[in-house]
């Protein structure tokens, strides 16, 4: 398995999306693209009434934004562009009429703990440590922040956006409440995650996308405010600190 995807397959009411980059799942702006259309798919689609959101592999979940992506921005206009992936992508499970399960099988740094942190329900393994480390190149988690800041509050996204050479374990995280639950084998999460979403599948889909809008209550100038984010990011990328970071990285 070492070619980029984003692969979707629904069966009996559960739509999963599963994404894969040989990179420890990072998300290339193409990536970040075919994740924001399979999640507006499976939104769109009447016969799907849950949808659970995966990354391939056995190891690291989501390795956030990709370096070589970050290395070779070389504007302004460019590095909005790149940034909106996470947007769109947040902003797509945002509105997403049906509830989304997160499956969270290892480590998840940056990006990836939006993801997590935008999903509807999330469940984990013991190995998914998160950590916020885009202050370590110069940049921060602006445009997964509110994503973030809505899950963990803003003491626990505060202090690991500061704290960004650290791993925080998954029970920390789900104490913050990221993570409902946390188990100690693959097999017990992916158990768990299918039990789950078989049990919201007898639900009514009508009272569920009533409960999706209410919980998300609140967020709806996030359009905006991703955008503005992504600028930020755009900007940042392009500082000397952070281009002789990512040299320093590259080498």
């Amino acid at each position: 398995m070492d070619q980029p995807y984003v692969k979707q397959f629904a069966a009996h009411g559960i739509a999963t999306i599963e994404f894969f980059h040989p990179d420890h799942n990072s998300l290339p702006g193409d990536l970040l693209a075919s994740l924001t259309d399979a999640i507006n798919h499976a939104g769109e689609n009447e016969e799907v009434k849950v949808v659970v959101i995966k990354s391939g592999g056995d190891r690291t979940f989501c390795a956030g934004a990709s370096f070589k992506e970050l290395i070779n921005i070389k504007d302004e206009a460019s590095g909005k562009i790149f940034f909106s992936g996470f947007a769109n992508v947040i902003n797509a499970m945002r509105k997403c009429p049906k509830f989304i399960i997160g499956r969270i099988q290892g480590k998840t740094v940056g990006g990836g703990v939006g993801l997590a942190s935008a999903t509807d329900y999330c469940m984990a393994t013991n190995y998914a440590s998160i950590k916020l480390s885009e202050l370590n190149v110069g940049i921060g988690p602006f445009v997964v922040g509110p994503a973030v800041q809505r899950k963990l509050g803003i003491s626990g996204m505060s202090q690991i956006a500061m704290d960004a050479n650290s791993f925080y374990d998954a029970e920390w995280a789900r104490q913050k409440g990221l993570y409902t639950q946390v188990f100690d084998t693959v097999e017990e999460l992916d158990e768990a995650v299918h039990q789950f979403a078989e049990k919201l599948c007898e639900y009514n889909p009508e009272a569920m996308a009533e409960m999706k809008q209410m919980f998300w209550k609140g967020t709806e100038d996030w359009d905006q405010l991703l955008a503005e984010r992504a600028a930020i990011s755009g900007r940042l990328v392009l500082s000397e600190f952070t281009k002789d970071t990512l040299k320093r990285f590259k080498q």
